[in-house]
């Protein structure tokens, strides 16, 4: 960063604005105050915030100039603002969860990512949208780059805050396709770890084998920062095992042990798959094998995997059944038509049928494993397309369902754009447990493609 010429702060990747704090270029309570000028100047066309409180943020950012001054240890992400999706429980702001029947609602302790981002240093902007209750009715917030286009959801507001350069990243979830589609539609990276790397303690349960926590970013190393704050062992997440973290941003600068080796998967949906589509993907496998000699291959899934979209609706549906019941029970007019609806057919499947579903998550687990026992990583759209036009609905999740029902770690990389300018992305899916090898990959994959 030039101490003469910084440009707006609120600009700045996440990984610069932090090497501009820790030299003394650039103060935390500057850099809020301009993601809070950007803010001003967007938030009433885009609607990406549900909840803000300036005082508090620039309380914070004082704090963390302080302790710089004072000589004391910094963090990670030390003067950093983030966005944190308004399912996410905060102490310090409401958690309303997207829908009327949680207004008002004021958690007394933080959510377990939460404190380790404050832990970090970082500072809570805000609560971004979400839908409804995490699923599919969507909020107030509009793609940034086209405000008659969806941002896409449930993550809606965490991706378009970090798109339109609100704040440099923001934390989601996933339980079908909730980071990796606002992410290719609004532009900007996502990352969707693998299933349990992240504490879901205090966050709106929605169905525990899927829900994943999420981060948004505009640059591959913001992601691996913020991920390596938040990949740490809870024992209040059942979920969770006691293992080593990834250190996902020291793998991310190692070279490459020998040339990485794509499948290029096109899924069971690929009818549903747009044919602007169909040709980014192409030029793409032209123009890297081309460059790498045969680098990508092309790759059908085995048969088996034509039923595993029924298997994740089942398994979700009827999680959300349970663990919606109350809001079923005592507000059930105030929830939306989609979402009573998958309530009740969640009610209607059978422990049998939710049991067998929950056991072929197996069989997918170690076919797909064999798969990538072979490749380095798979090559997929992130959506069907780019953002689609309208509001009131958050476009289609089916290209990521697969990798969230198997549970294995996938990057949005915003790589592709209509003619007039709507992005949409490349999903890069590593093996279950293996995040920091996907990144590395992936940054393999940008360079060949950047040279």
């Amino acid at each position: 960063m030039d101490k003469l010429n910084p440009g707006p702060a609120n600009l700045l990747s996440a990984c610069d604005a932090r090497e501009a704090i820790a030299r003394g270029l650039l103060s935390s309570q500057d850099l809020v105050e301009a993601c809070f000028a950007r803010i001003d100047e967007l938030e009433g066309s885009i609607g990406a915030w549900a909840h803000l409180d300036k005082a508090v943020a620039i309380e914070q950012a004082q704090a963390a100039d302080d302790i710089r001054f004072r000589g004391k240890p910094m963090g990670a992400l030390h003067g950093l603002p983030v966005g944190i999706k308004d399912i996410i429980d905060t102490a310090d702001y409401p958690t309303e969860r997207g829908t009327v029947l949680h207004q008002g609602r004021r958690p007394e302790r933080d959510a377990t990512l939460v404190s380790l981002l404050k832990e970090a240093g970082a500072i809570i902007l805000g609560k971004t949208v979400s839908t409804e209750m995490a699923v599919y009715s969507p909020g107030k917030t509009r793609n940034p780059h086209n405000l008659e286009h969806t941002p896409g959801g449930s993550s809606s507001g965490s991706a378009a805050a970090v798109a339109a350069a609100m704040v440099p990243f923001a934390v989601g979830t996933q339980t079908n396709g909730s980071v990796i589609r606002p992410a290719s539609y609004c532009g900007v990276y996502g990352f969707k770890p693998s299933f349990a790397r992240i504490s879901r303690h205090g966050v709106l349960t929605q169905s525990p084998p899927l829900d994943t926590i999420g981060v948004f970013s505009r640059t591959l190393e913001d992601l691996a920062l913020i991920a390596d704050v938040l990949m740490r062992f809870d024992a209040q997440d059942g979920a969770m095992t006691p293992v080593a973290p990834p250190c996902i941003g020291s793998f991310l600068t190692e070279e490459v042990p020998a040339c990485p080796h794509f499948a290029f998967v096109r899924t069971p949906v690929w009818d549903q798959v747009e044919a602007i589509t169909k040709d980014g993907f192409r030029e793409i496998i032209e123009e890297v094998n081309q460059r790498q000699e045969k680098t990508i291959d092309i790759l059908d899934l085995p048969p088996a995997f034509d039923e595993l979209h029924e298997d994740h609706r089942k398994v979700m549906e009827a999680d959300l059944a349970r663990n919606f019941a109350d809001e079923y029970s005592r507000g059930k007019d105030d929830l939306s038509v989609v979402l009573r609806e998958m309530i009740e057919r969640g009610q209607r499947v059978s422990d049998s049928d939710y049991d067998n579903a929950i056991a072929r998550k197996g069989d997918y687990d170690a076919l797909l494993q064999d798969i990538l026992d072979e490749y380095d990583a798979i090559l997929t759209p992130a959506t069907p397309g780019p953002a689609p036009a309208g509001i009131d609905a958050t476009g289609s999740p089916v290209m990521n369902t697969i990798w969230t029902f198997c549970g294995t770690p996938a990057l949005n990389v915003p790589l592709l754009q209509t003619p007039e300018g709507l992005p949409f992305g490349v999903q890069v899916v590593g093996a279950k447990d293996d995040d920091a090898r996907l990144f590395r990959t992936t940054r393999w994959l940008l360079d060949i493609l950047n040279d």
